[in-house]
């Protein structure tokens, strides 16, 4: 049970840890474009990026796809980069991200990236012949500490809006252009590492 509960923290950690800012980013980025009324399609963005980062966790984890650590070095701040993009780009005149399909796959498909990520951190811990129980150990860690993430942003959108009468447009131009950057330069330090 101790050795569960160390792959439930270090999932969490993964996720909550100042150091692993490409994936809180990722996350901020992908709930910039909505209000704090649309807090059911949060959730359901949210669950479609677990289900897509489950998935590639698991395959990785069993071995069954490769996980190549400095082309997901690169993929992440272009998922990033992307999301940043699709929320301007299809961010409409009454204030609402007019693509909520597009959302989702959004989030399921850089889901499955992510998941590499995930994975290659799960792999170095892992001792065992027995990856089950420490997989969903793990995997809860970090569900756990994304919707620790989401709550905390919701929490500041929910002061900007009410306390500040700030406009959402501005928010999800800021969060969003902020991702870009950051990114942006996450990207190119990947790259040169590359070199």
């Amino acid at each position: 049970m101790e050795n569960l509960n160390s792959f439930f923290i270090n999932g969490w950690h993964h996720i909550v840890d100042i150091n692993a800012y490409d994936h809180l980013l990722f996350v901020m980025t992908l709930c910039a474009a909505f209000k704090l009324e649309q807090w059911k399609q949060i959730l359901v963005i949210i669950t479609a990026f677990t289900i897509g980062h489950s998935g590639t966790l698991i395959l990785s984890a069993l071995d069954i796809i490769p996980a190549n650590s400095k082309l997901i070095d690169m993929l992440i701040p272009f998922t990033i980069m992307l999301t940043a993009l699709a929320n301007i780009i299809n961010y409409n005149k009454h204030g609402k991200f007019s693509d909520t399909k597009l959302k989702y796959s959004i989030a399921l498909v850089f889901g499955l990236i992510h998941g590499l990520a995930f994975a290659s951190n799960f792999k170095f811990m892992l001792f065992s012949d027995s990856i089950i129980m420490p997989l969903l150990a793990f995997n809860i860690g970090i569900e756990i500490g994304q919707l620790f993430i989401v709550l905390i942003f919701m929490l500041c959108l929910w002061i900007y809006t009410q306390f500040i009468r700030g406009e959402h447009l501005k928010w999800n131009l800021f969060i969003s252009g902020a991702g870009f950057g950051i990114a942006a330069t996450i990207l190119l330090n990947a790259m040169n590492d590359v070199q």
